[in-house]
Order: C-alpha cells, then sequence, then structure tokens
C-alpha cells in the first residue's frame, strides 16, 4: 500500500503548491488584460466629439380661456334651429308597430297560389307619385327586395349592400312618413329576401356573410339560422312548405329545414355560384336554378340524388346568369344575363325560345339587373340605364315565342337607374322597385291612363288605393 505525499518544509504538498502557483499566474494574467482594456477605454473616450448637454425646452404656457355664456356677456341667444332629426332605427329588435302591422293583416286564401289578371295592360296602367318614393336603408344600394304577401296592405322590404333589412308599412293616404322601419341583421349585402303566405309572421333573408336569419314577427326579434363559410345570395321556399329554404351556397343547392334546424340535403347543381331559384307556381316539384357558370338548369325534385344529380335541361348563355324566374302560369322561364340580355323559353319545348337585345350598357355601375314577370305571362319587367323601366310584351304560341319592347316608363321622380323589382302578390298593379340611391319607389294602377307629371311604376311598396306604387330603394 503506498504512502501518501510527504509534506515539505513549508507544510505544502505538491499538488497544493502548483495549485497555488496557477493562481499566481492567472492573477498576473487578468491584470494585464485590465490594464489594456484601460488604455483602449480612454483612447475610445478621448477620439469621440465633445456633446452638448441639451437642456430641456420649457413649454409654452397656453392663454388662459375665460368661458362666459352668451347670457353673462349680454349677448342674445342664437335662434332657435328645431329638434334634430330622429336617426333612423338600427337594431335586432323589431318595433312592435311594425310587427302588428303585419300580423294584423290578412293573409291570402289560397297560400300556394298568386293572383293573376291576363287583362291587366301595364304600359297604360301604372303610376308614380311623389308621395311613393322613400329612402328605406341608409345605404347606396338595394340589392333584394320584396312584397310581403298581404291581402289588405302593402309591406315592402329590402335589403341593403353593407347587411341592414328597411320595411316601408303604405299607407292609404300616402302619410306614412314614420312607417320606415330600419334594422341590421347582417353585417354584409343581404341577397335575398322571401316570406310564405302560409306564415307571414316569419321573414327569412340571407347575405354574402353566409347567414340565413329569420325575422320572428311574433317574438319580435331577429335569429341567425344558419351561418355558412360560403356567401349565400339565393333563398327560396317551398311553396307546399313554409319551413322549407332551399338556397345557393357557392355551387350546391342546399335544403335546410327550419323545424329540425339544419340541412338535411345537398346537390351539386352547378360549376359558379348560384344567383337565383325559383319554384314552378303549379308543379311544385319542379324549380329553375341560374348560375355565374351562364347556364340555367330545371330539376325535378323527385329524381334529384346526393351525388350524380342530372337536370332536366341545361339552358347555355354566353355570359353569366344573374335569374331564371317563371311565369305567373309556368308555361315559360325568363332568363336575365350579366349584360341585361333576356332570353324567353317555352318550358313545353324549350327550343322554342326569343332573345331581347337591349341596347343597355350599364358602364361602371355595381348593380346588376333582372327581369321578373307581372301578374300574367304578357309582361316582364326590367330596369334600364336611362333610369326608366322597360316592359317587355311577350306572345307564346305553339310554333314561336315573339317579344316587343314597345314601352318605356320614365318619371321626374326615378333619380337613379332602377334594378330590382317585386310585383304585389296579392294586388295586381302594385309593383315596386330599388335603385342604387338607397330609395324605394312604388306605384300603383291609376284610374285615369298615364300622366306626364306621374310616374308609371305598379305599387309594391305604397298603398294608393288602385294605382301602381313604385319603390325605389
Amino acid at each position: 500500500m503506498a504512502s501518501p505525499p510527504e509534506p515539505d518544509a513549508g507544510g505544502l504538498t505538491d499538488y497544493e503548491r502548483r495549485r497555488a502557483e496557477n493562481i499566481r499566474r492567472n492573477g498576473v494574467i487578468l491584470d494585464s488584460l485590465r490594464r489594456k482594456a484601460a488604455e483602449l477605454s480612454a483612447i475610445i473616450q478621448l477620439s469621440r466629439p465633445p456633446t452638448k448637454k441639451q437642456q430641456p425646452r420649457a413649454r409654452p404656457c397656453a392663454p388662459a380661456v375665460v368661458r362666459r355664456s352668451l347670457r353673462t356677456q349680454g349677448l342674445p341667444p342664437p335662434p332657435a334651429s328645431g329638434p334634430a332629426p330622429a336617426p333612423p332605427r338600427r337594431s335586432t329588435r323589431i318595433t312592435p308597430s311594425l310587427a302588428s302591422s303585419i300580423l294584423d293583416a290578412t293573409s291570402p286564401p289560397a297560400p300556394e297560389a298568386k293572383v293573376r289578371d291576363d287583362g291587366f295592360d301595364a304600359r297604360t296602367e301604372l303610376v308614380l307619385r311623389p308621395s311613393n318614393v322613400r329612402r328605406l336603408v341608409s345605404a347606396d344600394r338595394i340589392p333584394s327586395l320584396r312584397i310581403l304577401p298581404l291581402v289588405d296592405r302593402t309591406v315592402v322590404a329590402a335589403g341593403s349592400n353593407v347587411g341592414h333589412v328597411g320595411f316601408w308599412v303604405v299607407d292609404d293616404d300616402g302619410d306614412d312618413a314614420h312607417r320606415v322601419f330600419e334594422y341590421m341583421p347582417h353585417l354584409s349585402s343581404v341577397g335575398a329576401i322571401v316570406a310564405h303566405a302560409a306564415k307571414t309572421q316569419k321573414i327569412y333573408s340571407c347575405s354574402h356573410g353566409g347567414e340565413i336569419c329569420l325575422m320572428d314577427l311574433e317574438r319580435e326579434n331577429f335569429n341567425i339560422n344558419r351561418l355558412s363559410e360560403f356567401p349565400i345570395l339565393s333563398l327560396c321556399q317551398a311553396p307546399n312548405s313554409p319551413s322549407c329554404l332551399y338556397f345557393g351556397e357557392e355551387t350546391d343547392v342546399k335544403l335546410f329545414d327550419d323545424r329540425i334546424g339544419k340541412v338535411s340535403t345537398s346537390w351539386n347543381a352547378h360549376a359558379s355560384r348560384i344567383n337565383s331559384i325559383d319554384f314552378h307556381p303549379e308543379n311544385t316539384y319542379m324549380l329553375a336554378t341560374s348560375s355565374r357558370d351562364g347556364t340555367a338548369c330545371m330539376w325535378d325534385l323527385r329524381t334529384m340524388k346526393k351525388k350524380g344529380v342530372e337536370s332536366l335541361v341545361v339552358l347555355e348563355h354566353d355570359r353569366g346568369l344573374q335569374s331564371a324566374y317563371f311565369s305567373p302560369s309556368g308555361h315559360m322561364v325568363a332568363t336575365t344575363s350579366l349584360d341585361g340580355i333576356v332570353r324567353v323559353f317555352s318550358v313545353d319545348n324549350f327550343e322554342n325560345f326569343h332573345t331581347v337585345e337591349r341596347n343597355n350598357n350599364i358602364g361602371t355601375h355595381l348593380s346588376t339587373f333582372k327581369a321578373i314577370w307581372g301578374w300574367n305571362d304578357m309582361d316582364l319587367f326590367i330596369g334600364n340605364a336611362t333610369r326608366a323601366i322597360d316592359v317587355i310584351s311577350v306572345d307564346l304560341n305553339d310554333s314561336s315565342i315573339s317579344t316587343t319592347n314597345n314601352a318605356c316608363l320614365k318619371s321626374e321622380h326615378m333619380v337613379s337607374i332602377p334594378y330590382r323589382f317585386s310585383a304585389h302578390p296579392c294586388k295586381v298593379g302594385h309593383l315596386a322597385c330599388s335603385s342604387s340611391s338607397g330609395k324605394g319607389i312604388t306605384g300603383n294602377q291609376p284610374i285615369p291612363p298615364f300622366h306626364p307629371h306621374r310616374s308609371w311604376f305598379p305599387n309594391p311598396v305604397t298603398s294608393l288605393e288602385e294605382e301602381p306604387h313604385k319603390v325605389e330603394l
């Protein structure tokens, strides 16, 4: 066994002696580095230019303001300017007076049928009065318009491009200045507004934000029934089932059942977004859709399947389509393309059609036109860029379809281009239209013929005895 190292004369072992030597050598090196660092620091400080120490600026004292009223100064009070106008109602809580106006109205006895009049002549029996023009929403455009299906009164609903929905309850005496209501149920442009005659207390609307909103008049509030990731531009209720909502979500047609609160069926119908959905007035299983892909399709709900859905007919166009609507009898379909051209097809033979060429350069206008049928199979209404309404007369026979654009309704009270129209489903000669100025115009069927100082619109928004009202929104 090895013995431990012997200490030297100083009492230190070899290990302790080497450790002490290392500590001493490291101290010498550190002292040398400190001296060099101090020398470099001194050189750097000498090379910098001297800096002036800035004195803080004294803030100027604001002059004292002596506030004195006109009374203490011995001056007379300013002239009274009158009370400021009340802002429009904007909320999601329905005003009780609006709810009672609609709930107390009379619904049609046969909700699935719309009033028809083959003898009505829109070219001579429509008039527009100054009292039939109202601003319904505080926005610059109204992309959706609907006259509610009420027998004894006229109530117009208009959706704006910023998500507002305005209502106009038209009084018979024309004194309806306080009968306009505005709400904010959506956050983006309103695509469509629908109401079923069997349930007028429930009004649905959709928006580009993917919302389907229910306006419940009995509960006096708005509710979001469905929220989608994609815009919803078209909405339609089944004629025989008010709770079944058919809507276009991108390229799909979907069925939302409000009774169960979810989508029950979905069909891939087009290659681009769907702009309109419309049911046949008699064959409730048949519907028409239009799309931006340039096609209008006819569908049979009895044969539609979730996968591999096939349409009855595909009507191809050169431009994207804005609408495809059945005539009141269901014998024809009218389509409107993005360039404003209207085509009328025979439902019995879709190869029998007629194209209405219209000189309608809309330029940079943001809204597009949609032609709608009136109260018979003879009249189509569509706006034009001259701030007027074209009345297209249609004639269908066994072998051909002919059309003539032989009436252009103009009025000094129409100050902007009309884009959207709605015909009163229960009153012949009551037509509403909306424009890009945020106004609604109603016209109705006048007792005398056309008067130059009046306008010709039917009365979907105003309640003028038997004269047509026009709504310019």
